[in-house]
């Protein structure tokens, strides 16, 4: 089990989130709309799933965390992530995945309504870290399709690394454009 604070978790995913905007606002827009050959999709896309994803992780967080308030269970700060987590986030990183129908973007939001979506997503979850700080975020567990059951700090944690999965493949694209 790897422990780290919640003020940690949130600054790293702050500073993952900040690198994410930098590289979106430095690209014109033939480049973030432009789906290079053989990808299936645009810096644009990306964007669009990012929000998506992130929005169901902040509802997700949200539900266990105010289970866990119900429920009087005082947290100590910490978010603890499995063994388990960080094994198949290892497994992960290193192939292409698929994303669920759900998440795949239409590409019918411009690149303004994604990153409006985006913020949002970030102010909701900055509104989630008293909740975090005061309550236990590792218990209760809700399962993601590739990790299993995960904690809310797992889900805290992934939204992060899932950002920082997908500052690579755009860094990526970039190169093919």
């Amino acid at each position: 089990m790897y422990e780290k604070t919640v003020d940690e978790t949130y600054a790293t995913n702050a500073a993952i989130r900040e690198k994410l905007k930098g590289i979106v606002g430095s690209l014109g827009v033939e480049k973030l709309n432009r789906i290079p050959e053989g990808e299936k999709w645009s810096v644009a896309n990306i964007v669009e799933h990012l929000t998506m994803v992130e929005g169901g992780a902040t509802r997700i967080c949200a539900k266990l965390l105010s289970k866990a308030r119900d429920e009087s269970r005082i947290g100590d700060g910490k978010i603890r992530v499995t063994i388990s987590f960080v094994e198949k986030g290892k497994e992960i990183a290193g192939i292409k995945v698929e994303a669920p129908a759900f998440v795949q973007p239409s590409g019918e939001k411009t690149l303004d309504e994604s990153m409006a979506a985006f913020d949002a997503n970030g102010e909701a979850l900055n509104q989630l870290k008293q909740l975090f700080e005061t309550v236990d975020s590792n218990e209760h567990k809700f399962p993601h399709p590739f990790f299993g059951g995960l904690s809310a700090g797992e889900w805290l944690t992934l939204i992060g690394a899932h950002e920082a999965r997908h500052i690579r493949q755009i860094k990526g694209l970039v190169e093919k454009l």
